[in-house]
């Protein structure tokens, strides 16, 4: 029987702990490189928010607090403020980067970072599949092509959300292809054990 799916490529022959043996990955997917973009750019604008303010306040007045308390608490709250800047894009950078949803020829894995020190790992088989929608809203999701695919499924967890991931049309159509073809192959199996 032809497979639904092309041949792996060196990107589908990726490997994850809890992988079981013969296991295909289909899909790896991280949110859209985009999301992080603007975090990124906020990041930049607040780091050099103090510099522009800088630049707006009379030369006189940072002189006079030279050699003063207010002086050191100006740069105390001013080390603090870069610190707890340099936190944020930390936490936002491992957020992005932890997230991850994962699509086999057997189940949907999903990986989700929860804070610096807490990870939820979430899976459901491909039988298990009733229904893939996607859902792209908002002028840059639409022109980047970026938005949600929603998996219905049978399980406890009732629905997995990818969220933010890059041309969501393109990902629901292959999880219902591998939701059929897993769905093609128990079929031959109770054929193939019935017979037997």
């Amino acid at each position: 029987m032809p497979h639904a799916f092309p041949p792996p490529s060196e990107f589908q022959s990726v490997h994850f702990p809890g992988q079981h043996s013969g296991e295909r990955v289909l899909l790896v997917l991280r949110r859209h490189p985009f999301v992080f973009t603007i975090v990124a750019a906020a990041f930049i604008l607040f780091a050099f928010l103090p510099v522009f303010l800088r630049f707006l306040i009379p030369v006189r007045i940072p002189q006079s607090f030279e050699g003063t308390v207010w002086g050191v608490l100006l740069a105390v709250a001013l080390s603090s403020y870069y610190l707890f800047l340099w936190l944020f894009f930390a936490y936002a950078w491992v957020d992005y980067y932890l997230d991850l949803w994962i699509v086999t020829d057997e189940r949907i894995v999903n990986i989700e970072q929860v804070g610096l020190f807490n990870r939820v790992i979430s899976e459901q088989r491909l039988l298990r599949v009733q229904d893939a929608t996607s859902e792209v809203k908002g002028l840059f999701p639409t022109f980047l092509d970026y938005g949600q695919v929603f998996v219905q499924t049978a399980g406890e967890r009732e629905r997995f959300v990818f969220a933010q991931v890059p041309h969501p049309d393109a990902v629901k159509k292959i999880v219902i292809l591998a939701h059929e073809e897993a769905l093609r192959r128990a079929g031959a199996q109770s054929a193939a054990l019935s017979a037997v």
